[in-house]
């Protein structure tokens, strides 16, 4: 009985050490830069910009741009609304999705396998751990994540839903082609709500069927 109750003492502690370890975190702005690398081309040169992620609660943005482009995708993990923002040679549209939309757009991004390998690294001050999976379009996707710190909102990214940290360094490679993301700042402070707020004007309102046609242009 004694060595009973030592035993679950000391699951008790390994508990509260791995709790105490692993920060929870559901107010925060991650900013990386990305470079787009194809071998289709011989000379063509890479394509970089910055991906920025912002997430306060049940709400996340996700900001992806360069000098030719730029979009914004916002999204309420409480409704499961979503609005995206393109801004693509002098035109401004907004796209609004319902949840069943969201969903199709991520078909499959919930039932990637990471697997963890025996590589770390040390980003941004925090060791992270390398993992592997497969995407469901395809792409194949390695990436460093740290599990000292886990996102509070599990839709802020659906492609990481089950990775277990948070992403700092990643790439995936599709056929001629490679994006590599860094992180270039983290940022623990609260973000501010307007953030998050929907553009009333300037922007060329449409449906996501709408959106489909003009697919290849923006």
């Amino acid at each position: 009985m004694k060595s009973s109750i030592i035993f679950l003492m000391v699951l008790s502690s390994q508990g509260a050490i791995f709790c105490f370890a692993q920060k929870k975190i559901s107010d925060f702005s991650i900013v990386y830069d990305y470079e787009i690398v194809t071998t289709k081309s011989a000379g063509s040169k890479p394509i970089s910009g910055t991906n920025s992620l912002f997430v306060k609660g049940s709400l996340s943005r996700t900001e992806m741009g360069n000098q030719a482009y730029l979009s914004a995708t916002i999204h309420d993990g409480t409704t499961g609304n979503t609005v995206i923002l393109k801004e693509v040679s002098g035109q401004k549209i907004l796209i609004r999705l319902t949840p069943q939309e969201w969903k199709q757009i991520n078909t499959g991004d919930d039932h990637v396998a990471f697997t963890n390998s025996t590589e770390t690294k040390t980003i941004a001050g925090y060791k992270c751990i390398m993992a592997v999976a497969q995407a469901p379009d395809g792409s194949r996707l390695s990436v460093y994540y740290t599990n000292e710190l886990s996102v509070d909102n599990p839709d802020y990214n659906p492609l990481f839903r089950n990775l277990g940290g948070l992403p700092l360094e990643y790439e995936l490679a599709k056929g001629d082609y490679t994006i590599r993301y860094t992180v270039l700042k983290l940022n623990l402070n609260p973000v501010p709500a307007s953030k998050f707020d929907v553009p009333k004007t300037g922007f060329r309102e449409m449906t996501f069927e709408e959106s489909k046609k003009l697919n290849s242009r923006l």
